[in-house]
C-alpha cells in the first residue's frame, strides 16, 4: 500500500511524500521533484522521461497490427484474440555508461584436437538497469530511444499512467550494470572458445542517467489462454510479445 514516510516533504514543495515499501527515490507527485527517500534531500541528478505518445486505443491499433504481421503466429490470431487488460506505467530505469575491455584465455575444442586461444573483447554500452527489484520486465530486450528524453515533468504524464519509483539507487545500478556485463562478455567470450582458462574484465563507469519510460502491458486472450505484450509507449514498439503456439494438423 501506498504510504507516507513519517510526513516526510518534498524538498522542492514541502508536499508530502507518497511511496511504496523499498523505494528508494520518490518522484514528488505535486511537482515532479526527486528526493532520496532515506535523507528526504533533494535528488540533483538527471532526471528525464520520455514522453507516451500512444494512448489506449492507439495501442489496441499497435496490438491488431502485431497480431496479423509477422511470422509463427496462428493465421486466425488477430480474430481470436480478445484484449482483457491494458495499462500503462511510468518505470524508472538507470542508463549506465560503460567502456568494457576484457581480455580472455580459452581452449577450441570443436573442431579436432584442443587449441589454446586468446583474445580481446572491446565495447561501449549504454546499460539498462531497471530501477525496480523483483521485476519480470524484459530489460535486455529494451532499447531506451534515449533521442527522445526531455526533463522530467508531472505535467507531461496523463491521469492514466502509473509512476513508479526507484529501488535502486545510483551506486547500486553501477553495481549490477558491471556484474552483467562482465557476464555478458564471458557469454561473448564463449561463442568463441569451448572453455574458458582465464577471463579479465575491465569497466570504466560514466555517470547514470536516471530516466523514467512510458510502457504499455496487454493482456490478451488466444483459445482460453492469457498472454502479455510490453509495448514502448515513446514509439510503439513491441519490446516483447508471448506468441500462441500453432496448432499442429495430424493426417490420420
Amino acid at each position: 500500500m501506498t504510504g507516507i514516510v513519517e510526513r516526510l516533504s518534498c524538498s522542492h514543495c514541502n508536499a508530502p511524500l507518497e511511496y511504496n515499501p523499498g523505494e528508494i527515490i520518490v518522484t514528488c507527485r505535486y511537482c515532479g521533484s526527486s528526493n532520496v527517500i532515506e535523507t528526504g534531500v533533494a535528488f540533483t541528478l538527471e532526471h528525464s522521461m520520455l514522453v507516451n505518445n500512444f494512448d489506449s486505443e492507439s495501442v489496441r491499433n499497435l496490438v491488431k497490427e502485431w497480431m496479423k504481421s509477422g511470422f509463427l503466429k496462428p493465421k486466425d490470431l488477430k480474430k481470436c484474440s480478445k484484449i482483457t487488460e491494458i495499462n500503462l506505467s511510468y518505470l524508472p530505469f538507470w542508463i549506465v555508461p560503460i567502456e568494457a575491455s576484457s581480455h580472455y584465455r580459452g581452449l577450441f575444442e570443436r573442431a579436432g584436437p584442443s587449441i589454446e586461444k586468446k583474445s580481446d573483447i572491446q565495447k561501449s554500452y549504454n546499460w539498462v538497469v531497471l530501477g525496480r527489484k523483483a521485476s519480470e520486465f524484459p530489460t535486455r530486450e529494451f532499447d531506451v530511444p534515449l533521442k527522445g528524453k526531455i526533463p522530467f515533468s508531472i505535467s507531461k504524464i496523463g491521469s492514466e499512467a502509473r509512476v513508479l519509483n526507484s529501488e535502486v539507487d545510483e551506486n547500486e545500478a553501477k553495481d549490477i550494470a558491471k556484474q552483467e556485463v562482465e557476464a555478458h562478455h564471458e557469454f561473448l567470450a564463449k561463442q568463441e572458445v569451448d572453455r574458458i582458462i582465464k577471463i579479465k574484465t575491465t569497466v570504466q563507469i560514466g555517470d547514470a542517467v536516471y530516466i523514467h519510460a512510458p510502457i504499455w502491458f496487454i493482456t490478451y486472450e488466444y483459445k482460453g489462454n492469457s498472454y502479455r505484450l510490453v509495448i514502448d509507449a515513446s514509439n510503439g514498439e513491441v519490446i516483447k510479445g508471448d506468441i500462441p503456439p500453432i496448432e499442429e494438423f495430424k493426417l490420420f
